[in-house]
């Protein structure tokens, strides 16, 4: 039999949608590596100058006026108003999906991200073809921008999100509650004394991972603030992604400060970062959320993406893997309680190992190489 030939689709470089079209062209190398697999940020691939501008539009409106995502976000007179539009842009789009297609020859297309798994929805219906559509969901909660009849099969992130489809009119054979995928290294047990003496870190202190993805959004700088008032001793770990300017804003505030606080940039040893922390206060990307909960680590949420996140957080808390702290300046008071009451943090990590799919990204790959 001819080796698999798989395109993998996301949208943006520095996003959860790449790490996890990432994660599975891992999985997939490491279970059969004769595959042929191509990765491609299908947005740059077909609108190089419209990606752009809507990357810095959206960078804005999340960070100014959240409340306007809020309102588009699954938003279904919007959905309908844009139908249209969406359309039109598939249409002008099919044409480099066709020579794509006919030079890759790809078995499989699965997509990380909603507009590029429309665009081969749509692609499909007009080029009946027997390339297999997988829509890989990275968020909790789905919307109905990825739903398309001629989608083969949804990966889901748990049975939640598989009944929210069938509302939505997928059929529930359709849909596999394999989880959301991420890089199989946060399964590899790390060395945590090793990593403590790498970052001149005290092993018998509290350790607070916070982050804000992978462009260092929220309010951290608030957050470490609030932290300074918490009077047991402990140390933090902050990672500011590509927000530079956050980066050296803490780089010369915590030298000032009581506890030790390191400071990263963009950081590829994340997993070793999250098996030496206490707990971690972060924004509830899907991918981030995954990885959080294979290690079962306590989270914290703060402040959220309208959307998405705010989906995400909900989610978590309903299922007491997470605590959502509405205002940053309050962080203090929660982490405190939580290092003096062992109990909890314990059942929170219990939690989060209930829902966990350590196998996610695996999984992907067995059922698309059985395709």
């Amino acid at each position: 039999m001819a080796p698999k030939r798989i395109i993998l689709m996301y949208i943006s470089n520095i996003s959860g949608h790449r790490s996890a079209a990432m994660a599975i062209e891992k999985a997939l190398k490491a279970l059969s590596p004769e595959t042929e697999i191509l990765s491609i940020n299908a947005f740059h691939y077909t609108n190089p100058i419209t990606e752009k501008i809507i990357n810095r539009l959206y960078m804005s409106v999340i960070q100014t006026t959240p409340q306007i995502w809020e309102y588009l976000y699954d938003n279904p007179s919007v959905i309908k108003n844009l139908q249209k539009l969406k359309e039109a842009v598939h249409k002008f789009n099919s044409p480099k999906l066709k020579s794509l297609f006919e030079e890759f020859k790809p078995d499989i297309v699965a997509c990380t991200q909603a507009f590029p798994c429309g665009m081969v929805a749509d692609f499909k219906k007009a080029h009946p073809s027997n390339i297999k559509l997988l829509a890989v969901l990275t968020d909790y909660v789905p919307h109905s921008f990825w739903v398309y009849d001629t989608v083969d099969y949804y990966i889901a992130p748990s049975e939640e999100a598989k009944i929210r489809l069938i509302k939505k009119g997928i059929a529930g054979e359709k849909i596999k509650t394999l989880g959301i995928p991420f890089d199989p290294k946060f399964n590899k047990p790390v060395e945590k004394y090793e990593v403590y003496k790498k970052l001149g870190l005290d092993p018998g202190l509290p350790t607070i991972l916070i982050m804000g993805g992978g462009h260092g959004l929220g309010p951290i700088n608030a957050i470490v603030k609030s932290l300074e008032k918490i009077k047991m001793e402990l140390q933090a770990i902050i990672v500011a992604g590509s927000n530079n300017k956050l980066y050296e804003s803490l780089k010369d505030k915590t030298k000032k400060f009581r506890n030790n606080i390191l400071v990263f940039g963009y950081v590829d040893n994340i997993n070793e970062l999250m098996d030496i922390s206490s707990m971690i206060i972060t924004k509830p990307g899907g991918i981030t959320t995954a990885e959080v909960l294979t290690k079962k680590i306590p989270m914290l949420i703060v402040d959220p993406i309208p959307g998405q996140e705010a989906n995400n957080a909900r989610f978590l808390t309903e299922k007491k893997a997470a605590i959502q702290i509405d205002r940053p300046e309050n962080v203090h008071l929660i982490v405190e309680s939580l290092l003096i009451n062992p109990d909890r943090l314990t059942k929170m990590r219990e939690s989060a190992g209930k829902i966990s799919k350590p196998n996610s990204s695996l999984d992907i790959a067995k059922l698309m190489l059985g395709l």
